[in-house]
């Protein structure tokens, strides 16, 4: 999951891009509206998380970019602001979601956990059964004949991008941008080289390739 995070507090982006980052999201930091409306013009967003006061001015005036989009993300407005009307206007600008500074990070990881969900279809936080591998997505836990595996934080964004629409075929590019953001180094071998490692731990058979268009997530011996 891509989240563009418009924050002009250095500190709490920081925090936040390190928080979200550790449970596998991808998070694109900005502190200006010139640099929202770019990267969505750039990159391709699941949520936008957005402060009300940016340093070239409101948040809000952002709404009219993200309603451009075709495949628009959901926003959830980040702000002291912590009126009825402040959160009434927000709302009513177009924005999905509201939370107040100071917030839990752990409310802010539900949330997108909900958006999460709401875009693979599924109303309930989910356990994905492949035969032996179980990967329970809601807590960030894979395990393969019950014996938990562990995996870095690029192998969970990847499986991760996999496992939260397991019936699609992710391509090599979608997968390279599940990982964008987590590899500085990142090159167009970067995908493949991980689908490699996560085969390794997780039994090779449960990632199967589908000659010229990308892979998905199989149980064990299941024919292509």
């Amino acid at each position: 999951m891509r989240i563009l995070l418009a924050e002009d507090d250095r500190a709490l982006a920081d925090a936040v891009c390190g928080y979200l980052r550790a449970k596998a999201f991808v998070v694109d930091p900005v502190a200006r509206l010139d640099e929202a409306r770019a990267a969505l013009l750039t990159a391709s967003y699941d949520a936008v998380l957005l402060d009300l006061h940016l340093e070239d001015g409101d948040g809000l005036d952002l709404m009219a970019a993200v309603r451009a989009v075709a495949d628009r993300p959901v926003v959830i407005i980040l702000t002291a602001r912590d009126l009825v009307s402040d959160r009434i206007r927000g709302l009513d600008a177009g924005a999905d979601d509201y939370l107040t500074k100071p917030y839990d990070p752990g409310e802010l990881l539900a949330r997108l956990r909900a958006i999460q969900r709401r875009l693979s279809g599924r109303p309930h936080p989910t356990v994905l059964q492949l035969g032996a591998l179980q990967i329970d997505i809601a807590h960030d836990l894979v395990r393969v004949d019950g014996r938990p595996i562990v995996l870095t934080q690029k192998e969970w964004a990847l499986l991760r991008a996999m496992a939260v629409r397991p019936e699609r075929i992710h391509t090599r590019e979608s997968l390279q941008d599940a990982l964008y953001g987590l590899d500085d180094e990142a090159d167009s071998n970067t995908s493949e080289v991980f689908v490699s490692r996560l085969r390794r731990k997780i039994g090779r058979d449960h990632i199967q390739t589908l000659r010229g268009l990308g892979y998905r997530l199989v149980s064990s011996g299941e024919s292509p």
